[in-house]
């Protein structure tokens, strides 16, 4: 898949994209006032913004560890074939505790992301890696606390 070209954006861009950056919900007239343009122009960067596929939409950031998500890890899987890796990927997919699943470089065919409730959830979920066709082994490193996470700086 080729790179999109490299979209330009000016300074009063990358103000809007600083604010909803921070907070989503901020209004678009508390935005208006802030950048000193109207409304309605507004809107239209930020349609501009979404059609060139810089921005897609805004979600809401649900803390895991109020449901009771506190055991995150990191999952490097080997396949056994590296032709098998779509239809591994596919039952990855199903497998609700895994946030993020990477190509990568390096020794492992995929790099996951998994959240669960305890260890004992976690081996769970690694059992459930490990019996896909194709999986030959995994590695896994616990993530003991996050210290950083951030977007891109604007």
């Amino acid at each position: 898949m080729a790179p999109k070209t490299q979209l330009k954006i000016d300074g009063i861009d990358k103000k809007i994209l600083r604010m909803l950056m921070a907070d989503a919900r901020t209004p678009i007239l508390e935005i208006a006032r802030n950048v000193g343009i109207s409304g309605a122009a507004i809107h239209q960067r930020l349609r501009k913004l979404e059609k060139s596929g810089l921005i897609a939409g805004s979600k809401f950031i649900v803390n895991p560890s109020i449901l009771g998500y506190t055991t995150t890890a990191y999952v490097g899987v080997y396949f056994d074939k590296a032709a098998e890796g779509t239809l591994i990927i596919k039952f990855l997919k199903r497998i609700p505790e895994i946030l993020e699943c990477h190509y990568t470089t390096g020794n492992w065919s995929v790099f996951l992301k998994t959240i669960c409730k305890s260890n004992d959830h976690l081996m769970q979920v690694l059992h459930n890696i490990q019996d896909i066709k194709g999986v030959s082994r995994t590695e896994t490193f616990m993530s003991l606390a996050q210290l950083l996470e951030r977007q891109i700086k604007i």
